[in-house]
């Protein structure tokens, strides 16, 4: 079989589309494997599938590098979004995409017939730690102690449909990821694995962060993450309501509408290149 896809990325978060609307990819999770290998595949960080929505006017399945089914991602749902529209599959400017973390809304911005900026109304930030998916004694994790490879950190945990713990550092450059961000996506107080920002406080406007994702490792970016990122530097009275978060792949505005409750995220969104590759 031949399976016909588009990369595409948002600021350097790049996954493989296909466009199963009209068509049914069997063995997802085997395929987002497979041409997520940066040697013998296409190269990604993961593999979506744009498909029908009964409830939305598209659904976007999103599966990890290592074949883990995620619930949401920021980056890649601006994607789908410029796909829809740039591949004439709507030609709607306000469109609805179903995900595992709900029904997300967007405005896409058009110049000359392509969609050049996505903002994503990502919903309400979910606090509550049972809900995140973090053990803790406490209802909400907001700066909490947590023990790592024998050193102490401080968390915030936000999610955004799926599961982030905020940790702020001096210096975010430096820092061995590879090393740290498997330890805090495999502790024991996440009993399914976590997503990880690792932030460094440049002013009341801009952070820069890092982030291993759970079942990626390091991205160059992570939408949502950048969402849970400005959530808790409001939290933890870092920030204002509005943040430039800096990722290695550019740059997200978040908004956090605390009168409404509602994240916002705008961000470019680009195609790579077209292809086929034998299944």
């Amino acid at each position: 079989m031949k399976l016909k896809f588009t990369k595409m990325q948002g600021i350097g978060n790049d996954y493989v589309y296909v466009d199963c609307t009209k068509q049914r990819l069997e063995n997802p999770k085997e395929v987002a494997v497979r041409v997520s290998d940066r040697h013998f595949g296409i190269g990604s960080d993961g593999l979506i599938l744009i498909n029908p929505s009964e409830v939305a006017d598209f659904e976007m399945a999103m599966y990890n590098a290592d074949g883990s089914r995620s619930e949401m991602c920021g980056n890649g749902i601006r994607c789908v979004a410029k796909y829809v529209y740039d591949y004439g599959l709507t030609t709607k400017k306000e469109i609805t995409i179903e995900t595992l973390g709900g029904i997300k809304y967007l405005d896409l911005t058009v110049e000359d017939g392509k969609v050049v900026l996505v903002k994503v109304d990502m919903g309400q930030p979910i606090l509550k730690a049972s809900e995140i998916q973090i053990l803790s004694d406490n209802e909400q994790v907001i700066d909490e102690a947590i023990m790592v490879d024998g050193a102490e950190y401080h968390m915030t945990g936000v999610s955004m449909g799926n599961p982030h713990d905020v940790v702020y550092m001096d210096d975010v450059t430096a820092l061995e990821i590879e090393k740290l961000g498997p330890k805090f996506e495999n502790h024991e107080r996440f009993p399914k694995r976590i997503n990880t920002e690792f932030v460094r406080v440049i002013d009341r406007n801009t952070v820069q962060m890092r982030v291993w994702e759970r079942g990626s490792g390091e991205t160059l970016a992570c939408g949502t993450g950048a969402c849970a990122v400005a959530v808790a530097c409001i939290l933890n009275g870092l920030t204002e309501d509005k943040v430039t978060v800096q990722l290695l792949g550019g740059d997200l505005l978040i908004e956090w509408n605390r009168e409404m409750n509602r994240v916002f995220m705008t961000g470019p969104a680009a195609v790579v290149f077209d292809g086929e590759m034998e299944l």
